[in-house]
């Protein structure tokens, strides 16, 4: 008798699991719009910055450190710290974060300088 008032039961709710089953799961949608937009905002191999002081530098990206050009020709090197990381780089008393299209520039003794490519 259960089995008799259980198979209409399953039949009526098969249509809605079906339904279910196929909506994405929340996050999964846009993942190929995701992965563009990071290679759009990720540092290129070699960028050059304005920066708010009418100063300009250029980053050239070497994998594991980036080394700043700037306009008088010397060139310094600052490597990823914590080695992982490929956003935030420094030696020492200097510092800078890459954020997009933005820089922030920290250097001992000066205030930080935020530069845009």
């Amino acid at each position: 008798m259960a089995l008799r008032r259980m198979v209409p039961v399953t039949l009526a709710l098969l249509p809605l699991f079906s339904v279910v089953a196929c909506v994405s799961q929340p996050g999964t949608s846009n993942k190929a719009s995701q992965q563009a937009a990071v290679r759009a905002s990720s540092q290129p191999r070699t960028a050059t910055y304005s920066c708010s002081d009418g100063g300009m530098m250029t980053i050239e990206n070497v994998g594991t450190a980036i080394r700043l050009l700037g306009p008088d020709g010397v060139s310094e090197e600052l490597p990823a710290a914590p080695p992982s990381q490929r956003s935030r780089y420094g030696a020492e008393h200097d510092a800078i974060v890459l954020d997009g299209k933005d820089a922030l520039v920290m250097k001992s003794g000066q205030m930080p300088l935020n530069c845009t490519r």
